[in-house]
């Protein structure tokens, strides 16, 4: 029996779809998603795009934000993308006398209004067939811990986590190899009903820097085409008890075969994690990339390490 590829759906001729890149710090929120009666970033900047779009009396249909990975409470976001559909006379007029672009109209009076631990940094109208979401073809995520205590700065306290023990960080990254390709990822994922835990890993390594703003960390990057629930932060979590020399540098992967939540050590802290990056396929690819991603997941399934409504 056939069956028909849902389309994708694309805004009309009276809208505007815009493509948002923005970053946050996590510690203060529960999460990307809205949830009554708590602070999220999607609440936070959905109110403001309510109270920018507004034109004299006329009030906009509340904006929708689409992300490319809903995070977790306590984590973070650097490379995060979002897009939302404007009316279009009212991204016609955001510039008002300047001779700004709308999207950089946008940007700037977003800027007035949000708090300053959510930053847009850029507002433009999205090439055809984009998605926030199904469109992205991969998420990078990257886990900071400090464990030697002269590396320890109260100054990055909420977003690099600070552990007791001294790190092996050649047996964290052996440990880590086995895991990437294409597995089902039980083990590492909170179970969520009818969503499917397989998930293709592309890299998955550990090091200490010598240089950068990252030297002398050690440095988990992760990225996937997408993550199910809590899944980087449990990879983490076994990576650490490796690490630490509680686990051999085979169990990550005897874990993976398992497929046993329980067997898996316990999720590290949230405030580690942080969204690097979102990538996209070539504008003439977003559409098809959207079509064959929707056809094969639920709505509430994709997100990045941090996916589902809280993350990684």
């Amino acid at each position: 029996m056939s069956t028909t590829t849902p389309a994708v759906p694309r805004p009309d001729d009276d809208v505007v779809r815009v493509r948002l890149d923005l970053a946050y710090a996590g510690t203060h929120f529960a999460g990307w998603a809205t949830q009554p009666r708590l602070r999220t970033v999607q609440g936070v900047l959905e109110g403001a795009l309510a109270t920018v779009l507004r034109t004299g009396a006329e009030v906009a249909a509340p904006p929708r934000l689409t992300v490319a990975g809903r995070t977790d409470a306590g984590v973070h976001a650097r490379g995060q993308v979002a897009h939302v559909d404007v009316p279009r006379h009212l991204w016609a007029v955001l510039p008002g006398r300047s001779d700004r672009a709308p999207g950089d109209a946008l940007r700037d009076r977003l800027a007035g209004v949000l708090p300053p631990d959510v930053v847009v940094h850029g507002a433009a109208p999205a090439p055809a067939g984009f998605d926030a979401r199904f469109s992205a073809r991969s998420r990078t995520y990257r886990y900071r811990v400090a464990d030697e205590h002269r590396r320890r700065d109260p100054l990055a306290r909420e977003w690099v986590l600070w552990n007791r023990r001294a790190l092996d960080v050649a047996a964290m990254d052996a440990a880590a190899r086995p895991l990437t390709g294409l597995h089902d990822f039980a083990a590492y994922c909170k179970p969520r009903e009818g969503a499917t835990t397989i998930r293709e890993l592309t890299s998955f390594t550990w090091e200490r820097p010598t240089s950068g703003p990252d030297a002398g960390l050690v440095v988990a990057t992760v990225q996937a085409d997408a993550f199910c629930h809590s899944m980087v932060r449990a990879l983490v979590g076994m990576s650490l008890a490796v690490g630490e020399g509680r686990r051999p540098v085979t169990s990550a992967g005897e874990v993976l075969a398992g497929r046993v939540r329980s067997a898996a050590a316990a999720v590290a802290p949230a405030r580690g994690l942080t969204l690097e990056a979102v990538d996209y396929p070539p504008d003439d690819e977003l559409a098809a990339r959207a079509e064959r991603i929707r056809a094969r997941r639920s709505p509430d399934e994709v997100a990045g390490p941090a996916d589902p409504p809280t993350a990684r």
